[in-house]
């Protein structure tokens, strides 16, 4: 009796558990209720006709990693489309206004194999592009048995889960050979996939090097710049639990020698905002939420931005980022650092980033970036910049560098995806913008 054998029979069996398990997220807000039934197999858009590319993403990160190829992909296919898929809403949300005309989301369904079934019999793709590590067994074995040309993209694999799996080595092979080609972030990770029984594994790094710039409304930027005027300001993206107490006794330890210091805080999940608005007023500190959409008040002391996707805003509008989950009360694993990165801003983190430890490292080592040990050092740092402002610059600068020194990795990526369009009879991707 197979491990897989036994998975398919729990996915199919477990329906009442299962249900249970989405109810209790959607109460949570973690599930979208009024398209809930997309998780259970029942897309609510039609399919169009013509050619479509299947993309699904696990998070923020991959979501704007892939957009270029999307873009890529709709430019040189003009009557093809792309079906984007999440599970989470905060990718939801911050693809639908940023999906390019042609292209559409929904949401994942769970494994079960009649709820993976019906989702593949409507949409039909005719090549999937796969940037998650977490590998849904019934999903991606139901696509190998298809013979849908699929790529894994951005694959990494810890030590732990290599451990995991080889205790089920027989069920890891029927999973990735599913796959036409795998693309890890490093030869570790190719190691791991290959011993998994991955084929065509190649290192191509991190897809978060893929990345476009963060948009922004050049109006709004134009208006937040004016409202900030000369105020030293600062950014602490993407927090979380934790790091909104530290950004408070940052501000508070720096307002002794910077009084009219302004510093930005944007939480990961911004339904947490107002109860971390209602922190800062206990403690004296005045909060503005972005929400209320109104002018940015000179009497504001920490701006607190409650909406997804305007990183791109603050990183043009703060000359320094501090990445979020990096000091976090769970334990960390870091944010993207190459968004502030390319947009000018001085990249400044804390020790716990092994989400994305290679990005971090190699900026790190090239002085793109500039580690803190402790909380503690945040201050000290933030206050040598904004008194050194030609350090400043050499850290902004050095940071934008590497950023852009980063970007032939596209190329690599599509060059190594092309064995997939050939099969699935579709052009092979250029990279007109390289």
């Amino acid at each position: 009796m197979s491990l897989f054998w036994l998975y398919k029979k729990t996915m199919t069996y477990g329906t009442p558990v299962i249900r249970r398990v989405i109810h209790r997220r959607i109460k949570s807000g973690k599930e979208d209720p009024d398209r809930i039934g997309e998780r259970y197999g029942c897309p609510s858009l039609d399919r169009p006709a013509g050619s479509l590319m299947w993309v699904h993403v696990a998070s923020v990160g991959e979501a704007q990693s892939m957009l270029q190829m999307v873009e890529l992909f709709l430019t040189q296919n003009p009557h093809a489309h792309v079906l984007v898929t999440t599970i989470t809403r905060t990718a939801a949300s911050l693809l639908q206004g940023r999906l390019p005309h042609r292209a559409f989301h929904q949401y994942l369904p769970v494994d079960r194999p009649q709820w993976v079934r019906s989702f593949l019999d409507h949409w039909q793709p005719d090549i999937v592009l796969w940037a998650e590590s977490e590998l849904w067994p019934f999903m991606v074995s139901e696509l190998g048995k298809r013979r849908i040309p699929t790529a894994l993209l951005n694959a990494r694999m810890s030590p732990k889960s290599f451990a995991n799996w080889t205790r089920a080595k027989s069920m890891a092979g029927k999973i990735l050979s599913a796959f036409t080609v795998i693309l890890t972030q490093t030869e570790q990770d190719k190691e791991y996939y290959s011993a998994l029984g991955g084929r065509s594994v190649v290192v191509t790094d991190n897809i978060k090097y893929c990345a476009s710039p963060l948009p922004c409304d050049q109006q709004e930027l134009e208006t937040l710049l004016y409202a900030i005027g000369s105020r030293p300001v600062w950014v602490y993206a993407s927090t979380h639990k934790g790091e909104e107490e530290l950004a408070l006794e940052t501000h508070l330890k720096l307002s002794e020698d910077f009084p009219d210091l302004l510093t930005i805080v944007a939480p990961r999940h911004p339904e947490r905002s107002p109860a971390i608005e209602s922190f800062y007023e206990e403690h004296g500190v005045t909060a503005q939420l972005r929400s209320k959409n109104q002018p940015l008040q000179s009497n504001t002391q920490i701006y607190l931005v409650d909406r997804l996707g305007e990183l791109g805003l603050f990183y043009r509008a703060a000359p320094i980022a501090c990445i979020g989950r990096s000091f976090s009360d769970d334990g960390g694993g870091g944010h993207n650092p190459l968004e502030a990165a390319l947009l000018g801003a001085a990249v400044l983190h804390g020790p716990n980033v092994q989400n994305l430890q290679e990005i971090f490292d190699q900026m790190d080592q090239a002085s793109a970036a500039l580690p803190l040990s402790h909380k503690s050092d945040l201050a000290t740092r933030l206050q040598n910049l904004f008194r050194n402002p030609s350090d400043l610059a050499d850290l902004q600068h050095r940071g934008y560098g590497f950023a852009v020194g980063k970007s032939h990795i596209l190329d690599r990526v599509i060059e190594e995806l092309e064995p997939v369009f050939m099969l699935a009879h579709l052009p092979v991707l250029t990279n007109n913008k390289g």
